[in-house]
């Protein structure tokens, strides 16, 4: 279980660690971006997969998800951070991901990078 200050990182072994230090430095611009505040985890799981589902078939290499950092959460445990952390990790298309710089939403954020659809 991820905290509210807990930032997310994550890569594929094939992708060199160079590429999470790009991420995490905010030198890929992200192409769209989801916003999950004001959902609950069932509305937020339903968006966050079709919005994923679009940006591959869209041909997108780098998104932002805004999930929050939780601090308003009634359980004090940031349940859409670790909401976006589980999909993620378990989609074959997404690269890696890592929080976003502050400057685009810090720890309340992450930074997403997709892999090329198959021609």
């Amino acid at each position: 279980m991820l905290e509210s200050g807990d930032g997310l990182s994550f890569r594929r072994d094939h992708l060199p660690t160079r590429v999470l230090r790009r991420l995490r430095r905010g030198d890929y611009a992200a192409q769209d971006e989801l916003d999950l505040h004001h959902c609950d985890a069932t509305q937020a799981e339903v968006l966050l997969r079709r919005f994923m589902t679009e940006c591959r078939h869209a041909g997108l290499g780098c998104v932002r998800i805004v999930h929050g950092k939780g601090l308003h959460s009634d359980s004090g445990v940031p349940v859409m951070k670790n909401l976006v952390d589980r999909l993620l990790r378990q989609r074959a298309d997404v690269l890696a991901f890592h929080s976003a710089p502050a400057a685009q939403g810090g720890h309340g954020a992450v930074l997403v990078l997709l892999a090329q659809p198959a021609r």
